[in-house]
Protein backbone atom coordinates (compact mmCIF):
# COMPACT_ATOMS: atom_id res chain seq x y z
CA UNK A 1 0.00 0.00 0.00
CA UNK A 2 1.49 3.61 -0.89
CA UNK A 3 2.40 5.55 2.02
CA UNK A 4 1.26 9.23 2.31
CA UNK A 5 4.80 10.15 0.88
CA UNK A 6 4.59 8.47 -2.50
CA UNK A 7 0.71 9.62 -2.83
CA UNK A 8 2.01 12.90 -2.61
CA UNK A 9 4.77 12.15 -5.22
CA UNK A 10 2.25 11.08 -8.04
CA UNK A 11 0.54 14.33 -7.92
CA UNK A 12 1.11 17.01 -10.30
CA UNK A 13 -1.38 20.04 -9.80
CA UNK A 14 -1.32 22.67 -12.50
CA UNK A 15 -3.14 25.79 -13.88
CA UNK A 16 -3.48 26.46 -17.34
CA UNK A 17 -3.30 30.73 -18.67
CA UNK A 18 -3.22 32.14 -21.96
CA UNK A 19 -4.77 35.33 -23.70
CA UNK A 20 -8.11 34.52 -25.09
CA UNK A 21 -8.93 32.26 -28.01
CA UNK A 22 -5.13 31.25 -27.77
CA UNK A 23 -6.24 27.46 -26.98
CA UNK A 24 -6.08 27.03 -23.92
CA UNK A 25 -9.54 25.29 -23.10
CA UNK A 26 -9.11 23.12 -26.62
CA UNK A 27 -5.77 21.94 -25.25
CA UNK A 28 -7.13 21.00 -21.45
CA UNK A 29 -10.09 19.18 -23.34
CA UNK A 30 -7.60 17.26 -25.24
CA UNK A 31 -5.37 16.30 -22.36
CA UNK A 32 -8.65 14.70 -21.10
CA UNK A 33 -9.12 13.00 -24.21
CA UNK A 34 -5.63 11.42 -24.15
CA UNK A 35 -5.99 10.00 -20.19
CA UNK A 36 -9.71 8.59 -21.05
CA UNK A 37 -11.42 11.11 -19.15
CA UNK A 38 -13.83 12.02 -21.72
CA UNK A 39 -14.87 10.30 -25.06
CA UNK A 40 -15.23 13.19 -27.47
CA UNK A 41 -13.46 16.94 -27.10
CA UNK A 42 -15.67 19.56 -27.11
CA UNK A 43 -16.18 22.33 -29.00
CA UNK A 44 -15.77 25.73 -27.68
CA UNK A 45 -16.89 27.84 -29.94
CA UNK A 46 -19.77 28.32 -28.33
CA UNK A 47 -23.11 28.84 -30.57
CA UNK A 48 -22.28 26.69 -33.33
CA UNK A 49 -22.24 23.30 -31.78
CA UNK A 50 -24.62 22.03 -28.96
CA UNK A 51 -21.22 20.23 -27.51
CA UNK A 52 -19.36 22.96 -24.98
CA UNK A 53 -15.98 22.28 -23.47
CA UNK A 54 -15.81 20.29 -20.16
CA UNK A 55 -14.36 22.87 -18.57
CA UNK A 56 -17.26 25.78 -19.11
CA UNK A 57 -19.93 24.12 -17.04
CA UNK A 58 -21.91 27.74 -16.45
CA UNK A 59 -24.56 28.95 -19.38
CA UNK A 60 -22.90 32.08 -20.24
CA UNK A 61 -19.48 30.30 -20.88
CA UNK A 62 -21.90 27.81 -23.43
CA UNK A 63 -23.28 30.58 -25.13
CA UNK A 64 -20.12 32.51 -25.30
CA UNK A 65 -17.98 30.17 -25.66
CA UNK A 66 -15.37 31.94 -23.35
CA UNK A 67 -14.48 30.30 -19.50
CA UNK A 68 -15.47 32.97 -17.20
CA UNK A 69 -14.96 30.99 -13.99
CA UNK A 70 -12.13 28.43 -13.10
CA UNK A 71 -12.46 25.16 -13.24
CA UNK A 72 -11.37 22.10 -11.56
CA UNK A 73 -10.26 18.75 -13.47
CA UNK A 74 -8.88 15.43 -11.61
CA UNK A 75 -7.78 12.47 -12.95
CA UNK A 76 -4.84 9.87 -13.41
CA UNK A 77 -2.49 9.36 -16.10
CA UNK A 78 0.31 7.05 -16.16
CA UNK A 79 0.45 6.61 -12.28
CA UNK A 80 0.33 10.12 -11.86
CA UNK A 81 -2.90 12.12 -10.37
CA UNK A 82 -3.64 15.08 -11.82
CA UNK A 83 -5.15 18.53 -10.83
CA UNK A 84 -5.68 20.83 -14.05
CA UNK A 85 -7.13 24.56 -12.65
CA UNK A 86 -8.47 25.75 -16.04
CA UNK A 87 -9.01 29.37 -15.52
CA UNK A 88 -10.67 32.18 -17.73
CA UNK A 89 -8.50 33.42 -20.44
CA UNK A 90 -10.34 36.93 -20.23
CA UNK A 91 -8.69 40.23 -18.81
CA UNK A 92 -12.15 40.79 -16.86
CA UNK A 93 -11.87 37.54 -15.00
CA UNK A 94 -8.18 38.08 -14.16
CA UNK A 95 -9.19 37.73 -10.38
CA UNK A 96 -10.40 34.79 -10.27
CA UNK A 97 -7.33 33.42 -12.24
CA UNK A 98 -5.15 35.06 -9.60
CA UNK A 99 -7.03 33.18 -6.66
CA UNK A 100 -6.45 30.03 -8.59
CA UNK A 101 -2.71 30.62 -9.25
CA UNK A 102 -2.43 30.32 -5.76
CA UNK A 103 -3.26 26.92 -5.51
CA UNK A 104 -0.97 25.76 -8.51
CA UNK A 105 2.24 24.08 -8.45
CA UNK A 106 3.11 24.91 -11.54
CA UNK A 107 1.53 26.69 -14.87
CA UNK A 108 1.37 25.92 -18.66
CA UNK A 109 1.26 29.11 -20.77
CA UNK A 110 -0.37 28.44 -24.15
CA UNK A 111 0.47 30.43 -26.97
CA UNK A 112 -0.98 31.14 -30.22
CA UNK A 113 2.04 30.90 -32.74
CA UNK A 114 0.70 33.17 -35.06
CA UNK A 115 0.43 35.73 -32.16
CA UNK A 116 2.90 35.38 -29.93
CA UNK A 117 3.07 36.62 -26.55
CA UNK A 118 -0.03 38.97 -26.35
CA UNK A 119 -1.38 41.36 -23.54
CA UNK A 120 -3.32 39.40 -20.48
CA UNK A 121 -0.66 36.46 -21.02
CA UNK A 122 2.31 39.11 -19.34
CA UNK A 123 -0.15 39.57 -16.74
CA UNK A 124 -0.59 36.47 -16.38
CA UNK A 125 2.83 35.32 -16.70
CA UNK A 126 4.27 37.99 -13.80
CA UNK A 127 1.76 36.67 -11.07
CA UNK A 128 3.28 32.97 -11.81
CA UNK A 129 6.60 34.89 -11.80
CA UNK A 130 6.25 36.19 -8.34
CA UNK A 131 5.61 33.51 -6.71
CA UNK A 132 8.71 31.49 -8.35
CA UNK A 133 6.26 28.33 -9.99
CA UNK A 134 7.48 26.53 -12.90
CA UNK A 135 6.50 27.91 -16.28
CA UNK A 136 6.10 25.13 -19.27
CA UNK A 137 5.05 27.10 -22.83
CA UNK A 138 2.75 25.46 -25.17
CA UNK A 139 2.93 26.92 -28.68
CA UNK A 140 -0.36 26.29 -30.05
CA UNK A 141 -1.97 26.15 -33.96
CA UNK A 142 0.94 24.61 -35.73
CA UNK A 143 -1.56 23.60 -38.00
CA UNK A 144 -1.91 27.34 -39.03
CA UNK A 145 0.65 29.84 -40.64
CA UNK A 146 2.87 30.81 -37.55
CA UNK A 147 5.25 33.25 -36.81
CA UNK A 148 9.24 32.12 -37.19
CA UNK A 149 10.21 29.82 -33.92
CA UNK A 150 12.65 31.58 -33.50
CA UNK A 151 10.86 34.77 -33.09
CA UNK A 152 8.81 33.32 -30.95
CA UNK A 153 11.56 32.08 -28.56
CA UNK A 154 13.19 35.63 -28.55
CA UNK A 155 10.03 37.09 -28.10
CA UNK A 156 9.10 34.55 -24.91
CA UNK A 157 12.71 35.43 -23.81
CA UNK A 158 12.78 39.55 -24.18
CA UNK A 159 9.07 40.40 -23.22
CA UNK A 160 8.96 37.92 -20.62
CA UNK A 161 12.00 37.92 -18.94
CA UNK A 162 12.33 34.35 -18.75
CA UNK A 163 15.05 31.75 -20.19
CA UNK A 164 13.80 29.22 -22.81
CA UNK A 165 14.48 25.57 -23.80
CA UNK A 166 12.83 24.19 -26.83
CA UNK A 167 11.96 20.54 -26.06
CA UNK A 168 10.90 19.97 -29.56
CA UNK A 169 10.80 21.86 -33.46
CA UNK A 170 8.32 22.43 -35.64
CA UNK A 171 8.43 21.53 -39.27
CA UNK A 172 6.86 23.84 -41.14
CA UNK A 173 3.57 25.24 -40.54
CA UNK A 174 0.09 25.79 -41.80
CA UNK A 175 -0.44 23.49 -44.94
CA UNK A 176 3.19 22.40 -44.88
CA UNK A 177 3.16 21.51 -41.31
CA UNK A 178 4.92 18.10 -41.41
CA UNK A 179 5.35 17.15 -37.46
CA UNK A 180 7.91 18.25 -34.88
CA UNK A 181 11.97 17.21 -34.01
CA UNK A 182 12.07 15.69 -30.80
CA UNK A 183 15.74 16.97 -29.48
CA UNK A 184 15.89 14.48 -26.57
CA UNK A 185 15.20 11.74 -28.76
CA UNK A 186 16.05 12.71 -31.89
CA UNK A 187 13.12 11.41 -33.43
CA UNK A 188 10.81 12.83 -35.62
CA UNK A 189 7.18 13.12 -34.64
CA UNK A 190 5.43 13.02 -37.90
CA UNK A 191 2.01 14.44 -38.78
CA UNK A 192 -0.73 12.94 -40.01
CA UNK A 193 -3.86 14.42 -38.66
CA UNK A 194 -6.72 15.32 -41.18
CA UNK A 195 -7.13 18.35 -39.56
CA UNK A 196 -10.71 17.82 -38.01
CA UNK A 197 -10.77 18.89 -34.37
CA UNK A 198 -12.01 15.65 -33.16
CA UNK A 199 -9.87 13.54 -35.11
CA UNK A 200 -8.38 10.61 -33.42
CA UNK A 201 -4.79 10.22 -33.17
CA UNK A 202 -2.97 10.14 -36.26
CA UNK A 203 1.12 10.20 -35.65
CA UNK A 204 3.97 8.14 -35.81
CA UNK A 205 7.63 8.46 -34.01
CA UNK A 206 9.75 7.56 -36.88
CA UNK A 207 13.30 7.13 -35.91
CA UNK A 208 16.00 8.59 -38.52
CA UNK A 209 18.80 10.25 -37.83
CA UNK A 210 19.20 14.32 -39.59
CA UNK A 211 20.57 13.65 -43.00
CA UNK A 212 19.03 10.05 -43.25
CA UNK A 213 17.71 9.96 -46.82
CA UNK A 214 14.94 8.62 -45.15
CA UNK A 215 13.88 11.68 -44.16
CA UNK A 216 13.59 13.51 -47.14
CA UNK A 217 10.69 11.11 -48.38
CA UNK A 218 8.80 11.31 -44.95
CA UNK A 219 9.17 15.26 -44.46
CA UNK A 220 10.31 16.53 -47.75
CA UNK A 221 13.92 17.87 -49.16
CA UNK A 222 13.22 21.20 -48.45
CA UNK A 223 11.74 20.89 -44.79
CA UNK A 224 14.62 18.85 -43.89
CA UNK A 225 17.68 20.88 -45.12
CA UNK A 226 15.49 23.87 -42.87
CA UNK A 227 15.76 21.48 -39.97
CA UNK A 228 19.10 20.50 -39.95
CA UNK A 229 20.55 24.06 -40.03
CA UNK A 230 17.65 24.80 -38.00
CA UNK A 231 18.81 22.41 -35.24
CA UNK A 232 22.28 22.60 -35.86
CA UNK A 233 22.01 26.68 -34.45
CA UNK A 234 19.95 25.72 -31.48
CA UNK A 235 22.50 22.74 -30.72
CA UNK A 236 25.11 25.63 -30.93
CA UNK A 237 23.89 28.43 -29.18
CA UNK A 238 21.37 27.06 -26.90
CA UNK A 239 21.95 26.55 -23.03
CA UNK A 240 22.04 22.83 -21.81
CA UNK A 241 18.47 21.86 -20.21
CA UNK A 242 18.54 22.72 -16.46
CA UNK A 243 16.02 20.87 -14.22
CA UNK A 244 16.70 23.09 -11.37
CA UNK A 245 16.32 26.34 -13.55
CA UNK A 246 13.04 24.94 -14.52
CA UNK A 247 11.35 24.17 -10.96
CA UNK A 248 12.57 27.54 -9.34
CA UNK A 249 10.66 29.49 -12.45
CA UNK A 250 13.87 30.43 -14.48
CA UNK A 251 13.54 28.31 -17.43
CA UNK A 252 10.07 27.45 -19.26
CA UNK A 253 10.33 24.21 -21.41
CA UNK A 254 8.75 25.35 -24.97
CA UNK A 255 6.61 22.58 -26.78
CA UNK A 256 5.27 23.31 -30.01
CA UNK A 257 2.01 21.71 -31.23
CA UNK A 258 -1.28 21.73 -32.12
CA UNK A 259 -4.09 21.70 -29.82
CA UNK A 260 -7.09 21.47 -32.45
CA UNK A 261 -5.61 18.26 -34.21
CA UNK A 262 -4.68 16.42 -31.53
CA UNK A 263 -0.81 16.78 -32.54
CA UNK A 264 1.83 17.31 -29.67
CA UNK A 265 -0.31 16.78 -26.57
CA UNK A 266 0.30 13.32 -25.53
CA UNK A 267 4.21 14.12 -25.91
CA UNK A 268 3.80 17.00 -24.36
CA UNK A 269 1.81 15.56 -21.30
CA UNK A 270 4.49 12.54 -20.67
CA UNK A 271 7.28 15.20 -20.96
CA UNK A 272 5.12 17.75 -18.13
CA UNK A 273 4.49 14.78 -15.82
CA UNK A 274 8.17 14.08 -15.73
CA UNK A 275 9.59 17.33 -15.44
CA UNK A 276 6.99 19.22 -13.40
CA UNK A 277 6.99 19.08 -9.59
CA UNK A 278 5.29 17.16 -7.19
CA UNK A 279 3.51 19.52 -4.23
CA UNK A 280 5.98 22.19 -3.15
CA UNK A 281 5.36 23.53 0.32
CA UNK A 282 3.53 26.47 1.13
CA UNK A 283 4.66 28.97 4.45
CA UNK A 284 2.61 29.60 7.76
CA UNK A 285 2.43 33.29 7.62
CA UNK A 286 2.56 33.16 11.48
CA UNK A 287 5.67 31.27 11.99
CA UNK A 288 7.34 32.14 8.43
CA UNK A 289 8.20 28.26 8.46
CA UNK A 290 7.55 26.14 5.63
CA UNK A 291 5.09 23.38 5.84
CA UNK A 292 6.33 20.03 4.34
CA UNK A 293 3.28 18.61 1.99
CA UNK A 294 4.39 15.37 3.61
CA UNK A 295 3.89 16.32 7.14
CA UNK A 296 1.70 14.49 9.24
CA UNK A 297 -0.64 17.33 9.60
CA UNK A 298 -3.22 18.07 7.42
CA UNK A 299 -3.44 21.41 6.52
CA UNK A 300 -5.26 23.53 3.93
CA UNK A 301 -6.59 26.75 2.29
CA UNK A 302 -9.77 27.84 0.73
CA UNK A 303 -9.16 29.69 -2.91
CA UNK A 304 -12.26 29.76 -4.38
CA UNK A 305 -16.44 29.56 -3.24
CA UNK A 306 -18.47 28.52 -6.06
CA UNK A 307 -22.42 28.67 -6.00
CA UNK A 308 -25.48 27.01 -7.32
CA UNK A 309 -22.77 24.17 -9.10
CA UNK A 310 -25.65 21.70 -8.72
CA UNK A 311 -28.99 23.63 -9.54
CA UNK A 312 -31.33 21.53 -8.43
CA UNK A 313 -29.79 21.93 -4.72
CA UNK A 314 -28.94 25.68 -4.33
CA UNK A 315 -25.47 24.74 -2.73
CA UNK A 316 -22.32 26.24 -1.53
CA UNK A 317 -19.08 24.90 -2.19
CA UNK A 318 -15.33 25.73 -0.99
CA UNK A 319 -12.26 25.04 -2.89
CA UNK A 320 -9.92 23.52 -0.57
CA UNK A 321 -5.96 23.64 -1.77
CA UNK A 322 -4.91 20.40 0.58
CA UNK A 323 -1.36 22.10 1.56
CA UNK A 324 0.16 19.13 4.02
CA UNK A 325 -1.22 15.66 4.71
CA UNK A 326 -3.70 13.74 3.70
CA UNK A 327 -8.09 14.20 4.42
CA UNK A 328 -10.36 11.77 4.88
CA UNK A 329 -13.77 11.71 4.95
CA UNK A 330 -15.62 12.92 8.35
CA UNK A 331 -12.61 13.85 9.57
CA UNK A 332 -12.07 17.20 12.01
CA UNK A 333 -10.13 19.86 11.59
CA UNK A 334 -9.49 23.30 13.16
CA UNK A 335 -11.59 26.72 11.05
CA UNK A 336 -8.49 28.88 12.16
CA UNK A 337 -10.86 32.09 10.92
CA UNK A 338 -13.39 30.74 12.68
CA UNK A 339 -11.73 29.24 15.79
CA UNK A 340 -13.36 26.46 16.22
CA UNK A 341 -13.37 22.87 14.95
CA UNK A 342 -15.42 21.61 12.15
CA UNK A 343 -16.24 18.23 10.56
CA UNK A 344 -15.00 17.36 7.16
CA UNK A 345 -18.00 15.13 6.45
CA UNK A 346 -18.01 15.12 2.97
CA UNK A 347 -15.22 15.74 0.25
CA UNK A 348 -15.85 16.07 -3.01
CA UNK A 349 -13.22 15.24 -5.66
CA UNK A 350 -13.70 17.32 -9.56
CA UNK A 351 -14.97 17.69 -12.77
CA UNK A 352 -15.64 21.07 -13.43
CA UNK A 353 -19.32 20.77 -12.31
CA UNK A 354 -19.56 17.22 -12.09
CA UNK A 355 -18.41 15.67 -8.31
CA UNK A 356 -17.79 12.30 -6.95
CA UNK A 357 -17.27 11.50 -2.88
CA UNK A 358 -14.08 11.35 -2.06
CA UNK A 359 -12.89 9.26 1.02
CA UNK A 360 -9.44 10.49 1.09
CA UNK A 361 -7.42 13.01 -0.68
CA UNK A 362 -3.51 14.34 0.02
CA UNK A 363 -1.19 17.49 -0.67
CA UNK A 364 -1.61 18.73 -3.83
CA UNK A 365 -5.21 17.66 -4.34
CA UNK A 366 -8.60 19.83 -4.82
CA UNK A 367 -11.34 18.89 -2.74
CA UNK A 368 -14.58 20.54 -2.35
CA UNK A 369 -16.24 20.82 0.64
CA UNK A 370 -19.78 21.89 1.43
CA UNK A 371 -20.05 25.42 2.46
CA UNK A 372 -22.90 26.28 4.91
CA UNK A 373 -21.63 29.92 4.69
CA UNK A 374 -19.15 29.56 7.05
CA UNK A 375 -16.20 29.68 4.81
CA UNK A 376 -14.48 32.73 3.06
CA UNK A 377 -11.61 32.84 0.46
CA UNK A 378 -8.31 32.82 1.92
CA UNK A 379 -9.39 30.21 5.01
CA UNK A 380 -7.03 27.72 6.68
CA UNK A 381 -8.06 24.42 7.91
CA UNK A 382 -5.74 22.14 9.59
CA UNK A 383 -5.17 19.80 12.46
CA UNK A 384 -2.29 19.03 15.14
CA UNK A 385 -1.45 20.91 17.96
CA UNK A 386 0.12 23.20 16.30
CA UNK A 387 -2.31 25.45 14.13
CA UNK A 388 -0.71 26.78 11.10
CA UNK A 389 -2.25 30.28 9.05
CA UNK A 390 -1.64 30.60 5.52
CA UNK A 391 -1.35 34.25 4.09
CA UNK A 392 -4.79 35.31 3.08
CA UNK A 393 -5.62 36.14 -0.60
CA UNK A 394 -5.82 39.68 -1.55
CA UNK A 395 -8.36 41.66 -3.40
CA UNK A 396 -7.97 43.74 -6.82
CA UNK A 397 -8.74 46.98 -6.88
CA UNK A 398 -12.12 47.18 -8.79
CA UNK A 399 -12.02 49.39 -11.66
CA UNK A 400 -15.39 50.10 -12.68
CA UNK A 401 -18.50 50.50 -10.46
CA UNK A 402 -22.50 50.64 -10.74
CA UNK A 403 -24.99 50.32 -8.78
CA UNK A 404 -27.68 47.18 -8.79
CA UNK A 405 -31.01 47.43 -7.51
CA UNK A 406 -34.08 44.98 -8.17
CA UNK A 407 -36.43 45.13 -10.36
CA UNK A 408 -39.62 43.32 -8.36
CA UNK A 409 -39.07 45.24 -5.13
CA UNK A 410 -40.97 41.70 -3.63
CA UNK A 411 -38.16 39.32 -4.62
CA UNK A 412 -35.96 41.73 -2.20
CA UNK A 413 -34.83 38.59 -0.59
CA UNK A 414 -34.03 36.78 -3.63
CA UNK A 415 -31.72 39.95 -4.25
CA UNK A 416 -29.55 40.42 -1.58
CA UNK A 417 -29.24 36.62 -1.21
CA UNK A 418 -27.98 36.82 -4.72
CA UNK A 419 -25.89 39.82 -4.02
CA UNK A 420 -24.11 38.57 -0.88
CA UNK A 421 -23.44 34.84 -1.91
CA UNK A 422 -22.04 36.22 -5.39
CA UNK A 423 -20.00 38.51 -3.46
CA UNK A 424 -18.66 35.75 -1.36
CA UNK A 425 -17.35 33.77 -4.26
CA UNK A 426 -15.39 36.72 -5.29
CA UNK A 427 -17.23 37.46 -8.21
CA UNK A 428 -17.94 40.82 -7.68
CA UNK A 429 -17.17 43.33 -4.57
CA UNK A 430 -20.16 44.69 -3.05
CA UNK A 431 -20.82 48.41 -1.31
CA UNK A 432 -23.21 50.07 0.25
CA UNK A 433 -23.43 53.39 1.10
CA UNK A 434 -22.64 53.86 5.22
CA UNK A 435 -26.03 53.14 6.92
CA UNK A 436 -27.90 52.24 4.05
CA UNK A 437 -29.83 49.08 3.40
CA UNK A 438 -29.62 46.47 0.64
CA UNK A 439 -32.53 47.64 -1.87
CA UNK A 440 -29.72 48.55 -3.73
CA UNK A 441 -26.12 47.73 -3.64
CA UNK A 442 -22.58 49.69 -5.62
CA UNK A 443 -20.73 47.26 -7.77
CA UNK A 444 -16.95 47.00 -8.23
CA UNK A 445 -15.95 45.00 -10.83
CA UNK A 446 -12.27 44.71 -12.77
CA UNK A 447 -13.58 44.53 -16.16
CA UNK A 448 -16.63 45.25 -17.28
CA UNK A 449 -17.83 41.87 -18.80
CA UNK A 450 -18.46 40.34 -14.85
CA UNK A 451 -21.51 42.87 -14.84
CA UNK A 452 -23.24 40.58 -17.72
CA UNK A 453 -22.16 37.53 -15.80
CA UNK A 454 -23.77 38.90 -12.72
CA UNK A 455 -27.17 40.04 -13.86
CA UNK A 456 -27.20 36.67 -15.90
CA UNK A 457 -26.45 34.50 -12.54
CA UNK A 458 -28.60 36.51 -10.93
CA UNK A 459 -32.03 35.47 -13.27
CA UNK A 460 -30.97 32.71 -14.13
CA UNK A 461 -29.98 31.02 -9.99
CA UNK A 462 -32.10 33.27 -7.78
CA UNK A 463 -34.72 34.41 -10.54
CA UNK A 464 -34.00 38.39 -10.30
CA UNK A 465 -34.07 41.01 -12.88
CA UNK A 466 -31.59 44.07 -11.88
CA UNK A 467 -31.10 46.99 -13.36
CA UNK A 468 -27.62 48.90 -13.79
CA UNK A 469 -26.81 52.59 -13.19
CA UNK A 470 -23.12 52.84 -14.23
CA UNK A 471 -21.15 55.27 -11.86
CA UNK A 472 -18.43 57.69 -12.69
CA UNK A 473 -15.91 56.32 -10.07
CA UNK A 474 -12.83 55.41 -10.95
CA UNK A 475 -10.40 55.08 -7.82
CA UNK A 476 -11.18 53.31 -4.36
CA UNK A 477 -9.31 53.27 -1.07
CA UNK A 478 -9.78 51.42 1.94
CA UNK A 479 -9.43 53.25 4.98
CA UNK A 480 -6.89 51.64 7.19
CA UNK A 481 -7.47 53.48 10.10
CA UNK A 482 -9.21 51.46 13.67
CA UNK A 483 -12.93 53.10 13.56
CA UNK A 484 -12.05 54.13 17.19
CA UNK A 485 -9.89 56.79 15.73
CA UNK A 486 -11.57 58.74 12.69
CA UNK A 487 -15.20 58.93 12.02
CA UNK A 488 -15.68 59.01 8.44
CA UNK A 489 -18.90 60.74 8.39
CA UNK A 490 -16.87 63.98 9.98
CA UNK A 491 -14.40 63.49 7.06
CA UNK A 492 -13.42 66.86 4.70
CA UNK A 493 -13.96 65.25 1.34
CA UNK A 494 -15.01 66.54 -2.50
CA UNK A 495 -19.23 66.65 -2.96
CA UNK A 496 -18.32 63.97 -5.53
CA UNK A 497 -16.37 60.80 -3.07
CA UNK A 498 -18.77 58.43 -1.38
CA UNK A 499 -18.51 57.15 1.67
CA UNK A 500 -19.17 53.38 1.60
CA UNK A 501 -18.26 49.94 3.24
CA UNK A 502 -18.08 46.38 2.41
CA UNK A 503 -19.74 43.57 3.41
CA UNK A 504 -17.53 43.16 6.55
CA UNK A 505 -18.31 46.64 7.66
CA UNK A 506 -15.11 48.21 6.68
CA UNK A 507 -15.09 51.72 5.58
CA UNK A 508 -13.58 52.67 2.04
CA UNK A 509 -13.94 55.80 0.09
CA UNK A 510 -14.93 56.01 -3.83
CA UNK A 511 -13.65 58.41 -6.17
CA UNK A 512 -13.60 59.82 -9.37
CA UNK A 513 -10.19 61.18 -10.28
CA UNK A 514 -7.01 60.60 -8.20
CA UNK A 515 -7.02 64.62 -7.58
CA UNK A 516 -10.35 63.75 -5.25
CA UNK A 517 -7.47 61.43 -3.30
CA UNK A 518 -5.23 64.01 -2.99
CA UNK A 519 -7.98 66.34 -1.59
CA UNK A 520 -9.02 63.71 0.72
CA UNK A 521 -5.03 63.15 2.07
CA UNK A 522 -4.59 67.05 1.99
CA UNK A 523 -7.71 68.07 3.97
CA UNK A 524 -7.78 65.11 6.69
CA UNK A 525 -4.29 64.32 7.97
CA UNK A 526 -5.11 61.74 10.51
CA UNK A 527 -6.60 59.84 7.13
CA UNK A 528 -4.65 56.88 6.31
CA UNK A 529 -6.00 54.86 3.12
CA UNK A 530 -4.54 51.84 1.22
CA UNK A 531 -4.80 51.36 -2.26
CA UNK A 532 -4.54 47.60 -1.19
CA UNK A 533 -3.11 47.07 2.38
CA UNK A 534 -4.26 43.90 4.49
CA UNK A 535 -7.47 43.60 2.73
CA UNK A 536 -8.51 39.82 2.16
CA UNK A 537 -11.74 38.05 1.40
Amino acid sequence: MPSIADEIASRRTFAIISHPDAGKTTLTEKLLLYTGSIQTAGSVKGKSSSKHAVSDWMDIEKQRGISVTSSVLQFTYNGCCINILDTPGHQDFSEDTYRTLMAADAAVMVIDGAKGVEAQTVKLFRVCALRGIPIFTFVNKLDHEIRDPFDLIEEIENVLGISTYPMNWPIGCGQNFRGVFDRASRHVLAFEGDGRANATKKVGEIEASLGDAALDELIGEENHRALMDDIELLDGAADEFDLDAVRSGKLSPVFFGSALTNFGVEPFLKDFLRLAPAPSPHIDAVSGDEVDPTADDFSGFVFKIQANMDKNHRDRIAFLRICSGKFERGMEAFHVQGDRKLKLATGTAMMADDRAIVDEAYAGDIVGLFDPGIFSIGDTLCTGKRHVRFAGIPTFAPEHFARISQVDTLKRKQFVKGMEELAQEGAVQIFREIGAGMESVIVGVVGVLQFEVLEQRLKSEYRVEVRRQPLAYSDIRWIANDPEELDVQKLNLTRDTLRVEDMRGNKLLLFTSPWNIDWATEHNPALRLSEFGNVTF
